[in-house]
């Protein structure tokens, strides 16, 4: 095929393992914390990418869209499963649902005039922020008692779909302990999440496709910033592990859980800062 011209065998088969352990790790991470893949997704493709010596102009916007074009088959699928259970509250999520649209409509948009170092900027920077709420969260916490009003709530959804559209991350990830700390319960702050992660991924995915078309330099089998070969490798193997994940969760204490994973995020975080700076 033209999209894998130029490209040794054995250096796509080395692209496809590293592809495959990429999916079984986001799996794994995905069923131990309950947090979305693309939040380990994105900084393993961006070093791996970076690795396979894939050009810095394209690195992040690729591992973005991808990581955004996974999740979309995970989230309807866990979204479905929330819905079933009754942990989704539809009225919570009407009133998210408008600014996040915005949101991702303008971060889907400014991805196309952003630069990677911008993009790869951005997603250390929340990174960062996340880990340190992973890591130093007491419990109980809480900003305020209920949500603020319209506005204020459209204005949270709005950020929530700007910024998860920019960093090619679900809904998840920032709408839950920003829920949480509104003192929303967490089975329906989980389930609101799960839900805002379908609103996110699919205009998320086509606005990085488009975005994307016939920019130079990108992966072999990409189209536009989406590439087809990770999305084929990576969905089936999310899916397969993510159930691994959840099982080890119940053998493993939760709190030092969280703070393993808070001190991946912030090494990620560092790295991504030490190749901004270097």
């Amino acid at each position: 095929m033209e999209i894998f011209d130029g490209y040794s065998t054995l250096w796509l088969l080395g692209l496809a393992a590293a592809l495959l352990a990429t999916g079984v790790i986001a799996g794994i991470m995905a069923g131990l914390l309950g947090v979305g893949g693309g939040i380990v997704i994105v900084p393993v493709l961006y070093h791996l990418f970076t690795l396979l010596g894939i050009d810095e102009s394209v690195r992040m916007h690729v591992a973005v869209g991808t990581s955004l074009a996974t999740i979309i088959p995970t989230s309807i699928m866990s979204a479905r499963a929330h819905r079933k259970r009754g942990s989704m509250d539809k009225g919570l999520l009407t009133k998210l649902m408008p600014g996040v649209i915005i949101g991702v409509i303008v971060g889907t948009i400014l991805s196309g005039y952003l630069s990677g170092k911008v993009l790869s900027s951005i997603f250390a920077t929340v990174a960062l922020l996340v880990a340190i709420n992973m890591a130093f969260k007491k419990d109980g916490f809480a900003v305020a008692d209920q949500l603020p009003g319209t506005a204020g709530t459209s204005f949270m959804g709005l950020i929530i779909g700007g910024i998860s559209c920019l960093m090619g991350i679900g809904g998840g990830t920032l709408s839950v302990p920003t829920l949480s700390a509104f003192r929303t319960p967490m089975h329906t702050a989980v389930g609101t999440g799960a839900a805002l992660g379908v609103v996110i991924s699919i205009p998320g995915t086509i606005g990085f496709l488009i975005n994307g078309m016939d920019v130079p330099l990108r992966p072999p089998g990409s189209i536009g910033y989406v590439n087809l070969l990770g999305w084929a490798l990576i969905v089936p193997m999310t899916m397969l592990t993510s159930g691994w994940g959840a099982a080890l969760a119940h053998a493993i204490d939760a709190r030092r859980l969280r703070q393993v994973f808070a001190v991946f995020l912030l090494l990620t975080s560092l790295r991504m800062f030490y190749g901004l700076l270097a």
